[in-house]
């Protein structure tokens, strides 16, 4: 049988690693790009491990998170044994809420700081009682009151936190105990549990049961590599772990490949980010079969060896890459994304797992989202109307209350009072009508992506602060690393038009 010119064409495509066009990739599987990147300057690209190349199974990490903290709770700090069985729902915390740790409180804030939900255990917080708590002085975020759950490892402290401030409320009464110090214990025995590899050891020993092993991964590396980019590992964790890691999610998935440690021209662990990007920690190489330091002094940052520590400035300087021709991809805004690009030219690309099924519902309601959409239309519409016959009405008011107004114009001016106040009254009965709809719709939407908080890039009709900071400093951002694996490593990413008020 003799192959079409069609044949042919697709078969040099595949031997080639050609890459389809964006409208060939599914959404919940595409790279979105808010700051226009020139994937054909880039000559280095950067990964971090956790929650970047190796996704975990949330749920189950979350709940042995959980377990073990309360177990450290209990013995450690002396929290009463009740506490390890009450219900945690894992499901209940989203990245991006904000713990106000003197008042036992979570909330969730807009772009602007507006705080637009809260929560004080299991108790939703009533609009009156949010507006004179959190908007009579501004919100100073930097402040030692407030804690941002930033990241996926951070889920259980929330979930955590508004459970047990739930408990101790009923059980002991209202304020008896210290939130501030409940959080914090909180925060010390899961930072315990990590320090002590109590958690990670029992990663360590059921990786499938805890990571997600992506078969596209070192398809993925591979094509970036093949593409003359060099790669580089730079990650917070230690060796132990990283190696363990490593090893279950690439070794033996490409022959040409003898070890994970092939795929990456450095492996830098112990990175301790944001540390890395704004102070100056010397690098340390690390013998890779034992761990153990080695004394040579740094001087180059060569294949097959490993490194602890140290700091951007020497990185550029020892690999010759600078600024704009790097790209690093990581999951934490600010450990890997906001302090990076703050302070040097590196570009950004954000891993945000919980993407996939924000995705997921955005298509599943997608009629409803274009209903919302129309409904909100109508209701500024009918908003400007009742402005309108709201100023009308008033007007005659005054003409009546006027001495001056002629006698004879009283009673027509009696009678455009009554029509004018019986179409208000209709405006009025029709816009409550439809903000009823368009907050069983917004309820809706919200119960689908997350019951108590809606989406975590998102908070009524704006950006949440967690979307706003993930628009403002991930250069790109997508669910997986192995999304890179549709497009062409050479791509010209560039951000879509975004009108101001204005424009639309």
């Amino acid at each position: 049988m003799v192959a079409t010119p069609l044949d042919v064409e697709s078969q040099l495509g595949a031997l080639l690693g050609d890459s389809s066009t964006e409208f060939d990739v599914s959404r919940r599987t595409r790279i979105y790009c808010n700051r226009n990147l020139r994937m054909d300057q880039i000559e280095l690209i950067g990964f971090d491990m956790d929650y970047t190349l190796a996704l975990y199974h949330q749920d189950k990490l979350e709940r042995l998170s959980i377990d073990l903290t309360l177990a450290k709770m209990v013995t450690n700090h002396g929290y009463p044994a009740e506490i390890r069985t009450l219900s945690y729902d894992p499901h209940w915390a989203i990245r991006g809420l904000m713990v106000d740790r003197e008042l036992g409180n979570v909330f969730k804030m807009d772009r602007h700081s507006y705080v637009g939900r809260c929560y004080h255990g299991f108790r939703k917080l009533s609009s009156d009682e949010r507006k004179a708590i959190y908007r009579n002085e501004k919100i100073n975020l930097s402040s030692d009151r407030y804690d941002w759950i930033d990241t996926l490892f951070g889920l259980p402290e929330a979930v955590m936190y508004v459970t047990l401030v739930d408990w101790f409320d009923r059980t002991r009464g209202p304020g008896a105990i210290a939130y501030d110090k409940l959080f914090a214990d909180i925060r010390m025995s899961i930072d315990e549990a990590h320090r002590d590899d109590t958690l990670k050891s029992v990663i360590k020993a059921d990786l499938a049961g805890y990571i997600v092993k992506d078969p596209e991964l070192a398809e993925t590396l591979h094509k970036l590599r093949s593409s003359g980019k060099k790669l580089f590992l730079l990650t917070n964790s230690l060796w132990d772990y990283t190696d363990a890691v490593m090893r279950f999610l690439l070794d033996g998935q490409r022959q040409a490949y003898a070890s994970w440690r092939n795929y990456f021209d450095v492996v830098v662990v112990g990175g301790a980010k944001p540390a890395f990007f704004n102070e100056r920690r010397p690098f340390v190489q690390l013998d890779p079969t034992t761990g153990a330091t080695l004394d040579a002094e740094v001087k180059q940052l060569l294949r097959d060896r490993v490194y602890m520590a140290g700091n951007v400035a020497q990185f550029e300087e020892m690999t010759h890459i600078r600024g704009e021709h790097v790209l690093y991809i990581g999951d934490h805004i600010y450990g890997d994304i906001l302090r990076l690009r703050k302070q040097h030219m590196w570009r950004t690309a954000m891993v945000l797992q919980e993407l996939d099924r924000e995705i997921a519902v955005l298509q599943r309601l997608e009629n409803n989202i274009r209903d919302l959409d129309l409904l909100d239309r109508r209701r500024r519409n009918l908003e400007s109307e009742i402005d309108y016959q709201g100023l009308r009405l008033k007007k005659i008011q005054r003409l009546l209350e006027d001495a001056a107004t002629a006698a004879p114009l009283r009673p027509r001016l009696d009678d455009e009072k009554k029509l004018t106040k019986l179409a208000l009254d209709s405006l009025r009965d029709r816009h409550q009508l439809m903000t009823e709809e368009v907050t069983s719709l917004e309820s809706t939407l919200d119960r689908a992506y997350n019951p108590h908080w809606g989406s975590c890039l998102r908070e009524d009709n704006e950006n949440s602060r967690f979307g706003e900071q993930v628009n403002d400093y991930a250069d790109l951002y997508t669910s997986r690393v192995a999304n890179f694996l549709s497009y062409s490593p050479l791509r010209y990413f560039r951000a879509p038009r975004r009108p101001m008020p204005h424009e639309v």
